[in-house]
């Protein structure tokens, strides 16, 4: 059964598919999603392989709510990678809602561990992240890489600021 972070991102992306338009916040959500604000992930996955994932690294809405709100839209129609979810494709959608701690400004990979944090890659204006726990994801080095792909960073460029953070992960 889902949680109510994640039936809030699948009602949400459903109302949009369907109807073109975003709910608003509904009433019964847990105090945390309407009294916190923090950085949201939503991802897709279809039949095991991501179908989209967009997010905030820090709060962009007034609440967790709003965020999941228009993240799991985002991810469902706005992720560049893939075509529009279509209608026929929810039921088949396993989602997940990450919501990010704090960042922490680290030294070196030395600090990271792939299980349990995140990692923010920044080199001037360009700036990539990759969350935590992913599958596939097995060495800090590997992890720091693909944070660099993402930000359009030379993945043998050492020259970077790195931030930790640790996310709790609802699906």
């Amino acid at each position: 059964m889902e949680d109510a972070y994640v039936t809030l991102a699948r009602e949400s992306l459903t109302s949009y598919i369907k109807t073109g338009r975003k709910t608003g916040v509904p009433d019964g959500l847990p105090a945390e999603m309407l009294d916190r604000r923090a950085g949201v992930f939503v991802s897709l996955h279809k039949d095991g392989a991501l179908r989209g994932c967009i997010g905030t690294i820090a709060p962009v809405q007034a609440s967790i709510a709003e965020e999941i709100i228009e993240n799991a839209i985002s991810a469902s129609t706005r992720d560049p990678r893939f075509p529009e979810v279509r209608e026929d494709e929810i039921d088949d959608l396993e989602i997940s809602v990450d919501v990010l701690g704090p960042m922490e400004k680290i030294k070196d990979e030395a600090e990271l561990d792939v299980k349990r944090y995140g990692v923010v890659v920044t080199k001037g204006w360009q700036r990539g992240l990759l969350l935590p726990n992913l599958e596939g994801v097995d060495t800090v080095q590997y992890q720091v890489s693909i944070a660099k792909q993402k930000a359009g960073i030379d993945p043998a460029d050492k020259d970077v600021e790195l931030q930790r953070f640790e996310v709790v992960r609802h699906f």
